[in-house]
């Protein structure tokens, strides 16, 4: 593979990219570049006070996109069979990481939860985040070929990915798990399993959610807070109180970039859960209207990447990556106005946090990978069947 590939922002051969793959490249950059913006706002102020040092979530972010954009290179230039065929290794290798989050002195903990493994004192991994596009890859390849799979392998595959939901559900993080096992049902449901076999899995998961739910006190407190924050503004309904004030004050043209008041020190987490309630106080309406217009083309454009692939598993893994990318977006931002409640997704490309950054890379890379093939296998079959009719009527007799 030529080594300027991996430079994204100066890869030549984008010209010769299907129209799709090109404005997705373009949409995922200005998505990113938006974000970065964001984030250098949301965050200096409080970065400032902690480190003495306002950029230094900014520069720790750029880091983690300049190794994501590696990433991302490697992907749009790799044909996806090479992919799908080692998913399944990476994914059992993330599950083995997960698992070792959960037992004691192995994990690194963080307010509670055990999500992340220690990589020195500059980087900590969280495999819950960098599993997402090898369970997107590897449910599409699962239940693309369903009906060709044996029993066992099937029941097999089910198992495993039974284990990744319950590993990350113990960590504890129901919201992670509740988002993964929504993008495997909605995957087996473009798939087309049986609605019966469907329905009951989703049964299952509701229960599995409701028994958390119930065992666990801080996820209680979040639905009660949800539903009257103003119960207790001081306590579990603060950061819910303090995003709708931080959103209703942008008003309709927003307060200006960089002008944000919650963010100083009022709103929690400003620069990561809660980003997007600056955003919307800074850019106000207008801008957060751009925003989800932007969201809408990404997944425009993904769903009609999706309609013309060619190949079955690659339509799924394009379903699966604009689920997770848009969908995990809209979950931010109903967190963030009060629509639903809090769960600690991040937002891809605006949240702080390498993990993150690197997973939302590397789906977007899959997305556009997957433009690029459908586009390519079109233009063979058009050749071949232009080749067919020249032989065809070149024949004596034609």
């Amino acid at each position: 593979m030529n080594l300027r590939y991996l430079i994204p922002l100066f890869d030549s051969s984008v010209k010769e990219w299907a129209l799709e793959a090109r404005l997705l490249r373009w949409l995922t950059f200005l998505w990113l570049f938006v974000g970065l913006v964001m984030l250098f706002s949301a965050s200096y102020a409080v970065a400032d006070a902690d480190f003495g040092d306002g950029l230094y979530y900014f520069k720790r972010q750029i880091i983690w996109v300049a190794v994501g954009l590696v990433g991302f290179g490697f992907l749009v230039h790799s044909p996806l069979r090479y992919i799908l065929a080692i998913a399944d290794w990476f994914l059992l290798l993330l599950l083995g990481l997960i698992l070792l989050t959960i037992i004691p002195g192995l994990g690194t903990s963080i307010n509670g939860a055990n999500r992340w493994i220690s990589l020195g004192s500059y980087a900590l991994l969280q495999p819950s985040e960098i599993i997402k596009p090898f369970l997107v890859l590897q449910s599409a390849r699962v239940f693309g070929q369903w009906e060709r799979l044996s029993n066992s392998t099937r029941i097999a595959w089910l198992g495993i990915f039974a284990a990744v939901l319950v590993g990350i559900l113990l960590q504890p993080n129901l919201s992670t798990a509740a988002l993964c096992g929504m993008v495997l049902w909605l995957v087996a449901l473009a798939a087309g399993l049986p609605y019966l076999h469907l329905g009951a899995t989703a049964v299952a998961g509701l229960g599995a959610a409701i028994v958390s739910i119930s065992i666990k006190e801080y996820q209680r407190e979040r639905i009660m807070s949800f539903l009257n924050p103003w119960a207790d503004p001081l306590g579990n309904g603060y950061q819910l109180t303090q995003s709708l004030m931080a959103v209703g004050s942008g008003g309709f043209a927003g307060t200006g970039f960089g002008l944000s008041q919650q963010k100083l020190f009022y709103l929690p987490i400003q620069y990561t859960d809660f980003i997007f309630a600056v955003f919307a106080e800074e850019f106000g309406f207008i801008g957060s209207m751009l925003l989800l217009l932007v969201l809408a083309a990404y997944a425009t454009l993904g769903l009609k990447v999706a309609l013309k692939a060619i190949n079955p598993v690659h339509r799924l893994v394009a379903i699966g990556v604009v689920i997770l990318l848009v969908g995990q977006s809209l979950l931010n931002i109903g967190v963030a106005t009060g629509a639903l409640p809090t769960t600690g997704l991040p937002f891809p490309f605006f949240s702080y946090g390498g993990n993150s950054m690197i997973a939302s890379l590397l789906l977007s890379a899959l997305l556009i990978r997957i433009a690029r093939e459908g586009s390519e296998a079109k233009v063979v079959s058009l050749e071949h069947r232009r080749t067919y009719r020249r032989q065809r009527d070149s024949l004596p007799g034609a």
